[in-house]
């Protein structure tokens, strides 16, 4: 999988590098032209790869996009605390059609895998609802903004465990593996906003949510959908 985007994973590391190196030295003026290239170069790479054929792929580009004008609202955050807001419904939009597009493979064969559903909602549920309310004491007014967000992403990372036996294997890791980055991302955000700061959290946050995008847009791209009897 190296060598058949190797091109591409030369652009998406110099990305990744200049985006911590921006993020580690506060390099505000590097951040704002780089930071929006991360999901820019996986739009084109997407969209170069599959032509956007299907309902999977043009919802799995559309969230892209909302992402992509999350980023943006949120490198503006200090200008105007309104923008956190804006961020975190494009954001929201965003895993909601990361979820539609999930939920086309968990369709084409509902019957399969009831065992790793079970355990999947469990697990998702118990994450939701336990980390929401260790932040609930630290949100203020925006207690049922994250608890909307908190119970999406969940969502989200449940169904991208739903397309088990569904797709081709390298597909799913990829997807389940991004969706599990995202989460760790948003939950290190989360917490470095509301309960407590930290030194480099900027970097922890972007470096996994760098990881989560690549490897959900990669494993679109490989995405197969498997024929069951």
């Amino acid at each position: 999988m190296l060598k058949k985007y190797l091109k591409f994973n030369l652009l998406f590391a110099l990305i990744f590098i200049l985006q911590i190196v921006a993020e580690f030295q506060q390099f505000t003026t590097l951040r704002y032209f780089i930071k929006p290239c991360i999901v820019i170069s996986l739009m084109v790479m997407f969209y170069v790869s599959t032509n956007l054929t299907g309902r999977f792929h043009k919802r799995l580009f559309a969230g892209l996009f909302f992402a992509l004008l999350g980023d943006v609202f949120l490198m503006f955050v200090w200008q105007n605390p309104g923008f956190f807001m804006y961020g975190l419904v494009a954001f929201l939009i965003g895993h909601i059609l990361y979820i539609s597009a999930f939920y086309l493979d968990f369709r084409s064969a509902q019957e399969l895998d009831k065992k790793g559903a079970r355990l999947a909602i469990i697990l998702c549920a118990t994450f939701s609802i336990g980390f929401y309310f260790y932040l609930r004491p630290h949100l203020g007014d925006m207690k049922l903004p994250v608890m909307v967000y908190t119970f999406v992403i969940s969502l989200m990372m449940m169904m991208a465990a739903f397309r088990n036996q569904r797709v081709n294997v390298l597909s799913f890791n990829l997807i389940l593996f991004g969706a599990l980055f995202f989460l760790a991302s948003d939950a290190t955000l989360a917490y470095n906003k509301f309960v407590k700061g930290f030194d480099f959290a900027g970097v922890l946050i972007m470096a996994t949510y760098m990881i989560a995008q690549y490897l959900i847009t990669i494993g679109g791209i490989e995405r197969k959908l498997l024929k069951n009897d």
